[in-house]
């Protein structure tokens, strides 16, 4: 018995993988979720407009600006400033001062704060607006123990999701999720089939270039996919009431691209396994803690720290994600959308590059 259990520490020493998940794989675990499996939201940017400029706006602007809840990103100058802002996606919530603010406050013993938040995401909208409300119930307060008897309202907007219905964040999610995981792992096994089934010297036979190969293995998942994403489409609008504020023309064409770019990644797994077993492992493990931890969908990237969010970009379902919540919620067009665009679009290219690179057309 102790020659057994000294070999089996020796097969396992000797194991390398299975020492990364006897060690490896706790440590980045827990990294991943005690960072990210938080519902606070830290350092959220706002905009502040604020016309009067008295000591009083002042004072409850400092606030804000000290709050590590908040990082105040713009200070407007015109009310029209405010939805070019949100469009832009620098915001999560605007604070509006009216004119006079003091004055209204000395004279007629009440002034009115605006607070307009994204709600998009109507769990960090409730979120925020909740910690603005208690900042401002702290100025209050402060007036009231100095025996000034005035009092500060704040009157609530939600932009985008007015009713606050989770449909509007997680259809997006579930869409980037779905679209991703299921591509992958579709065409992660199509690849390495072949080698299993010794039908793989056939295709080195044919006169075909490795990445003709490669593309003709995708176009049977890529319009797959596509019924997938107009069933998806149907049941957000009939099942769920979400309608789609923008162009069904640029979410359709958006959701293509990041098949393609989920499909090359599955084409990529495929071409570097040996077994099938392994290219599900990989494409299913691999992509769906990334995708669910790191694109936005559970938990706010800007709430993890530095290294998690860099390495959030890396995550093509992140893009899809401000994608579809852009063209579906808040009803953008392509001048807001192309970055995210011309990303899975490099994304894409690199892995088909990579792919037709590693492609080998000589059986070992």
């Amino acid at each position: 018995m102790p020659l057994i259990c000294k070999k089996e520490f020796l097969h396992i020493w000797r194991d390398k993988r299975t020492l990364f998940i006897l060690f490896g794989m706790p440590v980045v675990q827990i990294t991943l979720f005690g960072f990210a499996l938080t519902n606070e939201v830290k350092n959220a940017k706002i905009a502040i407009l604020d016309p009067s400029k008295d000591a009083s706006s002042l004072r409850i602007t400092q606030r804000f600006a000290a709050s590590q809840y908040f990082d105040i990103e713009q200070e407007l100058q015109s009310p029209q400033q405010i939805e070019s802002a949100f469009k832009e996606g620098k915001i999560k919530m605007a604070l509006i001062f009216p004119t006079q603010f003091e004055y209204n406050l000395q004279h007629g013993g009440q002034a009115t704060i605006q607070i307009i938040a994204d709600a998009s995401d109507p769990n960090v909208a409730t979120t925020v607006t909740n910690y603005a409300n208690a900042i401002i119930g702290d100025e209050q307060q402060a007036l009231l123990g100095s025996k000034l008897p005035y009092n500060i309202n704040s009157s609530m907007r939600m932009l985008y999701n007015p009713q606050l219905k989770g449909a509007y964040n997680f259809v997006p999610g579930v869409m980037a999720m779905i679209l991703l995981l299921v591509s992958t792992m579709m065409t992660s096994i199509s690849v390495v089939r072949e080698k299993e089934n010794g039908t793989m010297e056939i295709l080195l036979a044919s006169p075909l270039r490795p990445i003709l190969i490669i593309i003709a293995k995708a176009i049977p998942y890529l319009l797959l996919s596509m019924v997938n994403i107009g069933t998806i489409l149907l049941l957000s609008v009939f099942a769920l009431d979400l309608p789609i504020a923008g162009s069904l023309g640029l979410l359709l064409a958006t959701s293509m691209l990041f098949t393609i770019t989920a499909l090359s990644l599955g084409l990529l797994i495929s071409t570097l396994t040996a077994s099938q077993q392994i290219a599900m492992l990989i494409s299913l493990v691999g992509m769906f803690l990334p995708t669910l931890m790191l694109s936005g969908f559970m938990f706010p990237i800007e709430n993890m720290p530095i290294p998690l969010q860099v390495m959030s970009n890396i995550i093509p379902a992140k893009w899809y994600f401000i994608i579809v919540k852009s063209i579906m919620i808040k009803g953008l067009g392509i001048a807001a959308i192309w970055k995210e665009m011309l990303i899975l679009t490099g994304m894409t290219v690199g892995l088909i590059a990579l792919t037709a690179r590693k492609f080998k057309i000589r059986l070992e």
